[in-house]
């Protein structure tokens, strides 16, 4: 009988799976769309000169609010975005226009017993976020937008720094932007108190840096480097330069002026000639240029006053013609023209206040010596004074006749414009 042959069941054993790979989805077009702006927002920093964001950092690291004015689009926002990364700081930023006044001066929240506790004023969300963090930078945007009310309630904030019950932190920085009045939705002008509590910078394009912008590398915006070892110099220095101009010129001390729109924007006070204090020892500190320097004065105190100061910060860097006349050889007479011109006067003033042969020789010695190292014509009308001082037992010096030419020819050509100008007129008159 023949075996059976054993049955088998189908499938007892479960055949080996085989894996299965499915094709990605395709990506959707908002998704393509994401890589492709994360691509344009891809850009970074170099360091590069910018006098106005070097002016714009120095008050910053001075404590002092700053408004930045300028034409809308022109990156005042951009540039305080770009500010607050590189200082890493977070940034909180405020639209003035669109709050009430009671969002800056508080809200006010009723207690479990207001006869007992009072009511006191809440703050905003933001700032207490500000507080928490102990640090950051204060963005309040459309200043110029922001209606008269709002302008008030301001006013508490950007000087004492005080929302409703809380103080802001020493490590909270403040600055506002603006559009002129004419370029703003809806603008007003700002009211003088509020104006005169910021330093007030022109915010302006610069085209290279617009165009290597856009290309995607950036202005790097640092704080600067302070020297501690020109720290009491320069606090020194900035004293001196403020306290001697207001002395000399008691009518700057306080200016308002006249116009609305120039109360809006810079002009001098005590609280703002205290901030041109600062700023001045912090330019002088980090060693900043004199555009720097400008620009932060004239936006603190106004164009008027900030001329007057910057023309005796020059005055005040100037030798002394006491010690040019003691040494004329080693004289060190400034290159800038207007400077040189007056220190040559001082030269010849001094010579004048106590005239003697050996002062007047050392002022002809030091005359010669700017003639050999600058423009010529700076010391014509101080050799005509000098040449009109000396005294009957004075002998000429030598050093004259390198100067005697030069005198000259100058007169020489003063009377040739005196007749160029007479027959232009001459001839005007006759054409009539």
């Amino acid at each position: 009988m023949p075996t059976p042959m054993p049955t088998r069941t189908l499938f007892a054993t479960p055949p080996p799976s085989v894996p299965t790979f499915s094709a990605p989805a395709p990506a959707s077009q908002l998704d393509v769309a994401s890589e492709l702006l994360a691509l344009l927002r891809d850009s970074t920093t170099e360091p590069r000169p910018d006098s106005q964001l070097e002016a714009l950092t120095l008050a910053v690291a001075a404590d002092l609010p700053v408004l930045l004015w300028g034409e809308p689009g022109i990156g005042k926002t951009a540039a305080l975005t770009q500010l607050a990364e590189a200082l890493d700081l977070p940034l909180t930023t405020v639209i003035a226009s669109v709050h009430e006044p009671s969002d800056f001066s508080g809200l006010p929240v009723v207690g479990d017993d207001p006869a007992e506790q009072g009511v006191p004023m809440a703050p905003p969300d933001w700032a207490v976020r500000l507080v928490r963090a102990g640090r950051g930078l204060l963005f309040l945007d459309e200043l110029s937008t922001a209606p008269p009310a709002v302008q008030a309630a301001l006013l508490r904030l950007v000087l004492e720094r005080r929302i409703g019950t809380l103080t802001l932190p020493p490590g909270v920085r403040i600055v506002a932007a603006a559009n002129p009045r004419g370029s703003a939705a809806d603008g007003w002008e700002l009211s003088p108190p509020l104006a005169n509590r910021f330093v007030h910078l022109q915010w302006i394009h610069d085209h290279e840096v617009v165009v290597r912008g856009l290309g995607g590398t950036w202005p790097r915006a640092t704080l600067p480097r302070l020297d501690p070892a020109k720290l009491p110099e320069a606090v020194d220095f900035a004293r001196r330069a403020v306290c001697g101009l207001l002395a000399a010129r008691p009518k700057l001390v306080h200016q308002l002026p006249s116009s609305e729109a120039r109360r809006g924007g810079a002009w001098p006070s005590p609280r703002s000639w205290d901030m041109t204090l600062s700023l001045i020892a912090f330019a002088t500190a980090a060693g900043s240029s004199r555009d720097v320097l400008s620009l932060l004065v004239r936006g603190t105190v106004g164009d008027g006053p900030g001329l007057e100061l910057l023309a005796s910060l020059d005055r005040m860097d100037l030798p002394d013609p006491e010690t040019l006349l003691a040494d004329p050889a080693g004289a060190d007479l400034p290159e800038r023209g207007d400077l040189r011109q007056a220190v040559l006067d001082g030269v010849v003033a001094a010579a004048r206040t106590r005239p003697d042969r050996s002062r007047w020789d050392a002022a002809w010695a030091l005359l010669v010596r700017a003639l050999e190292t600058g423009a010529p014509d700076l010391v014509v009308v101080p050799a005509t004074t000098l040449a009109s001082l000396r005294r009957e037992d004075w002998d000429v010096p030598a050093s004259i006749e390198k100067l005697a030419g030069v005198v000259t020819l100058s007169r020489r050509a003063g009377r040739a414009a005196d007749r160029a100008t007479a027959r232009t007129t001459a001839a005007a008159k006759a054409g009539r």
